[in-house]
């Protein structure tokens, strides 16, 4: 049987049990370029177990809601940050880990101007752009040894607006 979620806006406070909004909110941390560029600085904590930071570009299909799923991954060696390259919304899908295993998945729907960074061995569910077309910078781990451990839950999620 499938279970139904609502995904809810993506907030900081929210979403701070997985990792970062990549978003620019309140007073930029200085004033840049003869104060005419704002910087809102070091806004997410990059995380690589033995390996170095590299940014990829990722071209993904759209999706639409309501959507279902049942595929989460994890990363153990490196934190992995989505930067849209286009202003459309994406859904994030993350889950505590409970004994090794993901628990109840929770689901975020991006404004279109925030981009995320997923902590070190957060559960996540697989990129879900929902418009415009769906290429986003990642910046993760880069390195030898696998960092990609995949589960699949026993019944699917429904994921709605």
């Amino acid at each position: 049987m499938t279970q139904t979620m609502t995904a809810s806006a993506l907030t900081a406070n929210a979403f701070a049990p997985f990792g970062e909004v990549l978003e620019v909110s309140g007073p930029p941390t200085k004033l840049i370029n003869a104060g005419k560029c704002g910087r809102w600085h070091d806004r997410a904590l990059l995380d690589f177990a033995d390996a170095r930071a590299g940014i990829s570009i990722f071209r993904s299909e759209c999706f639409a809601l309501p959507y279902e799923f049942d595929l989460v991954e994890r990363h153990p060696e490196g934190s992995q940050a989505f930067i849209p390259m286009s202003a459309d919304p994406f859904l994030v899908i993350a889950a505590p880990d409970e004994n090794g295993r993901p628990g109840p998945p929770v689901a975020f729907l991006t404004s279109g101007a925030q981009g995320i960074n997923l902590r070190r061995n957060v559960w996540h569910g697989v990129l879900t752009p929902l418009g415009g077309p769906g290429l986003f910078a990642v910046i993760d781990r880069i390195g030898t040894t696998p960092n990609l451990e995949e589960y699949r839950y026993p019944e699917p999620f429904r994921v709605t607006a």
